[in-house]
């Protein structure tokens, strides 16, 4: 399989996102409203239907949640561990970290759907899904986390009112209930889950800055670094492990590899923290991903079958 056919129709979409907020009459307002839209609505109903649509088998899945929330785990460590680092940690800004540590663990869910699917057909974007619903809850304690503590905000009620933990949540419980949705519903769902992929790659497109990253270049490395670098690196390991199936192995090891969140600055920005700095992170992690993913397919190669 050639990477860039592969990743070449997500990527398409964020450079046409770009190309529409920089060059046309829809500018950084217009996207702004779509971001908003994504992140309150469409991805999060999306995020439902694709957790409910199919049988979760908790004990037949055991080994790939287990091996995503260890991966996550890690990737949640060796980001707050950075201002402890010797040498490293003094040079590190608290307030900036706080906003930022996001970066090294989430994920960008669109392009995670849309290559697992590629990958692996229909069995790929489940085991994504199975993947994405146990890890949302964690990833975006782990985000709201240090600036919850740093700014003396509840946690509490900034989880609570997160659209992702929400849908995910709804999702686990459906699914393990055994509550289907009607055809008509599944339609419309599906529907509204393909608006929001396309939908959410152009707007991160139209969100990449880059111009912002001047300042802790420091702490930006070494998060992206953990992110791109690492990360695959951890999954690879887990998968040997945990003794994933080719399947489970290469779900696992795009999961680790996707760039961070596009949602990461609007989180940062609505805390009250630095969103322009968070922008640029994810712009380069956006980029970053184009050699992280390839990274992640030949390490896949190695994981024994």
């Amino acid at each position: 399989m050639h990477h860039v056919t592969l990743l070449l129709p997500d990527f398409s979409l964020i450079a046409l996102g770009w190309l529409l907020c920089r060059h046309t009459a829809l500018g950084r307002g217009v996207w702004q409203a779509v971001e908003q839209l994504v992140y309150f609505f469409l991805f999060p109903v999306y995020l439902f239907q694709s957790i409910v649509r199919a049988p979760l088998d908790v004990q037949a899945a055991s080994s790939l949640i287990g091996a995503g929330l260890a991966l996550g785990a890690a990737g949640i460590a060796l980001a707050w561990a950075l201002p402890h680092l010797p040498l490293l940690g003094r040079h590190i800004d608290a307030h900036d970290h706080a906003a930022s540590a996001q970066i090294a663990f989430r994920f960008n869910s669109f392009i995670g759907l849309a290559v697992a699917e590629r990958l692996a057909g229909a069995q790929g974007q489940q085991l994504m899904a199975v993947l994405i619903g146990v890890s949302v809850p964690l990833y975006n304690v782990a985000a709201v986390w240090p600036m919850a503590r740093r700014s003396g905000r509840a946690i509490g009620g900034e989880l609570l009112r997160n659209p992702l933990i929400l849908a995910t949540v709804l999702g686990l419980v459906a699914n393990l209930l055994g509550l289907g949705l009607p055809d008509w519903a599944a339609t419309t769902l599906s529907r509204i889950g393909s608006a929001s992929i396309a939908l959410g790659l152009m707007a991160a497109g139209a969100g990449m800055q880059l111009q912002s990253l001047a300042r802790a270049k420091l702490l930006g490395t070494a998060l992206l670094t953990i992110r791109h670098l690492l990360q695959p690196l951890i999954a690879w390991l887990l998968a040997r492990a945990f003794g994933l199936g080719a399947a489970e192995a290469a779900a696992l090891l795009v999961f680790a590899a996707l760039p961070t969140s596009s949602s990461g600055y609007v989180l940062a920005a609505r805390m009250g923290y630095n969103g322009p700095y968070v922008a640029g992170l994810v712009t380069l992690s956006t980029l970053l991903a184009l050699l992280s993913l390839p990274w992640a397919f030949t390490l896949l190669e190695r994981v024994a079958p």
